[in-house]
């Protein structure tokens, strides 16, 4: 049987937690690396639902995206996330942005499920030669507007908002969650850019750049690695029953 600290070396090998950013908190946040797995659930955010989905399926382990444990713990309460695992005996590894970064990450998923061609770095992090922006082609040119209702299509969103550029569309830069901030300028060569969220003045930076600015959500964006990384570990781990939670959902709702 495989343990907790086997598939942690393996999440370590296609994403290296040493790579992740500064003020991220990565790795084995809660459990034993010497426990025994024989099934796991994989989400983006270790919430109560979540939890208690994987002690009813009888998981030992939550492998999710964004960590169960961000910010240093004052106290630790009935509950709350990191209490019900370690009360239900459940271990979680979480990998953030060294998996927003590792070639095959998030970010590839993205350009992926929007149906991009020629997946290639747009900008790389801190001169690391990884991927903090990818940018992919278009199979057709389309309009700024038809193409933010083509992203809302693709990643099944229930809203989402976009600054109309003035150019058609063809070429895409995207980066997942929150990374409005991070679009480059029309020098790129990009049209349009993908992300989860965007602050005012970098929709209002979009506008005056000419580039079709799409924020889609920060789960809907982020989301769509879950069923490949499941996928990709189970074939490392045939022995584990990897599963997408099924308790995941986004925490806003729109109208």
């Amino acid at each position: 049987m495989n343990t907790v600290g086997e598939i942690y070396r393996f999440i370590d090998e296609i994403a290296p937690f040493h790579t992740a950013m500064d003020f991220d908190n990565v790795g084995l946040l809660v459990g034993d690396e010497k426990q025994a797995v024989d099934r796991a659930l994989v989400a983006l955010d270790i919430t109560p639902a979540v939890v208690e989905e994987a002690s009813a399926c009888g998981a030992q382990l939550i492998v999710s995206h964004h960590p169960v444990i961000f910010t240093p713990l004052r106290r630790l309460t009935a509950g709350s996330p990191p209490f019900l695992l370690a009360q239900k005996g459940i271990s979680a590894i979480c990998a953030h942005t060294n998996l927003d970064l590792a070639a095959g990450g998030v970010n590839t998923c993205l350009g992926e499920a929007l149906g991009l061609k020629q997946l290639s770095l747009l900008t790389e992090y801190q001169g690391s030669g990884l991927a903090e922006t990818m940018a992919g082609e278009l199979d057709q040119t389309l309009s700024p507007r038809a193409f933010a209702a083509y992203v809302k299509q693709r990643l099944g969103c229930e809203g989402l908002f976009y600054v109309e550029g003035r150019l058609p569309v063809q070429r895409v830069g995207l980066c997942s969650g929150a990374g409005g901030g991070l679009m480059p300028g029309p020098e790129a060569g990009i049209q349009a850019f993908v992300t989860g969220e965007a602050k005012h003045h970098e929709l209002l930076q979009a506008e005056a750049a000419g580039i079709t600015l799409v924020a889609a959500g920060h789960y809907d964006t982020e989301a769509v690695a879950v069923s490949p990384l499941a996928a990709r570990l189970a074939q490392e781990f045939p022995s584990v029953a990897f599963q997408a939670a099924k308790t995941m959902r986004r925490p806003a709702r729109y109208l």
